[in-house]
């Protein structure tokens, strides 16, 4: 890591966010990170509880002449998506990330940064740490398993905060503050299918589709980003006539879209030339549809040792129409806020291997229904070919709230400190303000942060700057926290 890093100002977050990302943070992996929050709490002498499903809480009293004030939580998420690029050697479960500063950005070496949430758990630690900040008392919620569950907000039981206002440091735009967010869905599809063996007239080949940007399945899902599971069945599906299947492993995680997929076919020897040519057109077709948007997009096939048994016909045909026929992408936007996603498919991971299928998304929506309409529309289309589909990890939406008390002290306080007014949004992404306020209702909560870049992607950039206007803009905010009734 470079050492540049903890000279950045502020270097209260920033040497904080290197410590934390020393600490492999993995979702569902997080025990080590757990811990390290309980250290750093235990070591300076605050009260710090680990609830039963693994959330850190720290109390701070308030400073000098704050006692006044609404007691505050402060929450971010411990985990991190792990994402690499396929050339970059790296172990997230046994490696802290590797930084470098690129201009008025921190990124990783090849793989996600982990500022998103790194950089407000680090902004959290360094209020907790402090002893010139003035703040009213402070409850800091650490969840754990945000990315891939909602696991630590789902898990939080009523009674162990005591705070009245919430402060969500989740957002990715620093000049916007929101106010409401998308629930989600996971929907998982399975089948099995029939081999046969290879015929002694086919050569093997390899596809890959690789050089996409990816991104955050819920941010970015509306910037119309090549989605390498949608590319690879398009392309296997213009060259079916030609080959067979027999291995697909496309795209990671559920919150991440897709940047690569790789397959292993079968080509017949006379077919050969055709699959190439109908290959290179296709190429041709999906390159120059998204050359602004994935301008390093590769589709690039290449001869391997033949492997022994591939899908049958049937299975094939089956398989690609129907991912064809699914949903991908922005399915509704909503009609209250202009240029808001409402309702979006995230088609993550395609696995095909030893006669099995497997197919994850992520459906998010702000409107429970939507939600459910689209879930019911991707089971309808994979039911209807004969495969498994099972809905899990439902966790609801964050409802806007215009009357918010806090949110008149950040648009206040934002405009005094700005010269200019903040974007009161509600966005697309799943933070943990919805599911928290089921056993907190009566909680006033908000959410904004610094500006974060290409989250979920190797591509995860921090910028600079705008990590100094947030750690302003929080300072102030602290300050100005409402006198209790």
């Amino acid at each position: 890591m470079s050492t540049d890093i903890r000279t950045l100002e502020p270097k209260e977050l920033w040497n904080n966010f290197a410590d934390l990302n020393a600490v492999p943070r993995g979702s569902k992996k997080e025990e080590r990170v757990i811990q390290f929050m309980v250290d750093f709490g235990n070591n300076l002498n605050l009260e710090t509880i680990v609830d039963p499903v693994g959330n850190v809480i720290i109390k701070k009293p308030a400073s000098k002449g704050m006692e006044n004030r609404k007691t505050i939580v402060m929450q971010s998420h411990l985990d991190m998506v792990h994402q690499k690029n396929s050339d970059t050697v790296f172990d997230f479960d046994t490696e802290g990330i590797k930084m470098k500063i690129e201009g008025d950005w921190v990124k990783a070496e090849g793989t996600t940064l982990g500022a998103d949430n790194g950089l407000g758990v680090a902004a959290i630690m360094a209020v907790l740490a402090s002893k010139n900040i003035k703040h009213p008392a402070i409850e800091a919620l650490f969840t754990i398993d945000e990315e891939t569950g909602m696991t630590g907000a789902m898990g939080l039981q009523a009674g162990y905060l005591d705070g009245e206002i919430l402060l969500n440091l989740d957002t990715e735009e620093d000049d916007e503050i929101d106010i409401g967010c998308a629930g989600g869905v996971d929907i998982t599809i399975e089948n099995s299918y029939n081999e046969v063996h290879t015929t002694t007239n086919s050569i093997g080949y390899t596809l890959a589709v690789t050089g996409l940007n990816g991104g955050h399945s819920g941010m970015d899902i509306h910037r119309g980003l090549g989605n390498a599971n949608k590319i690879m069945n398009r392309v296997l599906y213009a060259v079916q006539d030609y080959i067979r299947i027999s291995e697909i492993n496309g795209g990671s995680l559920r919150n991440a879209i897709p940047r690569e997929s790789f397959a292993i076919i079968s080509v017949y020897n006379s077919q050969k030339d055709i699959f190439l040519k109908s290959l290179k057109k296709i190429t041709k077709q999906i390159k120059k549809e998204l050359k602004t948007i994935d301008p390093n997009l590769e589709i690039i096939a290449e001869k391997v040792t033949m492997p022994n048994k591939v899908m049958t016909a049937i299975s094939q045909t089956t398989l690609l129409k129907t991912i064809y026929a699914a949903h991908n992408g922005v399915y509704r936007m909503s009609n209250d806020m202009e240029g808001l996603v409402e309702t979006s498919n995230n088609i993550a991971r395609v696995i095909v291997k030893n006669e099995f299928i497997k197919i994850l998304c992520l459906t998010r929506s702000s409107v429970e229904t939507s939600k459910t309409d689209l879930a019911n529309a991707i089971t309808a289309t994979f039911e209807l070919a004969g495969y498994d589909v099972s809905l899990s990890g439902s966790y609801p939406g964050w409802k806007p709230n215009v009357d918010s008390q806090i949110l008149n002290v950040l648009t206040e306080t934002y405009e005094k400190l700005f010269n200019s007014k903040a974007d009161v949004v509600a966005c697309h992404a799943g933070l943990e303000c919805g599911i928290l306020g089921t056993n907190y209702p009566e909680m006033d909560m908000i959410s904004f942060g610094p500006t974060i870049h290409g989250a979920h992607s190797p591509d995860e950039r921090a910028n600079i700057k705008s990590s100094q206007k947030f750690w302003k803009f929080l300072l102030t905010i602290l300050e100005n926290i409402p006198v209790k009734k």
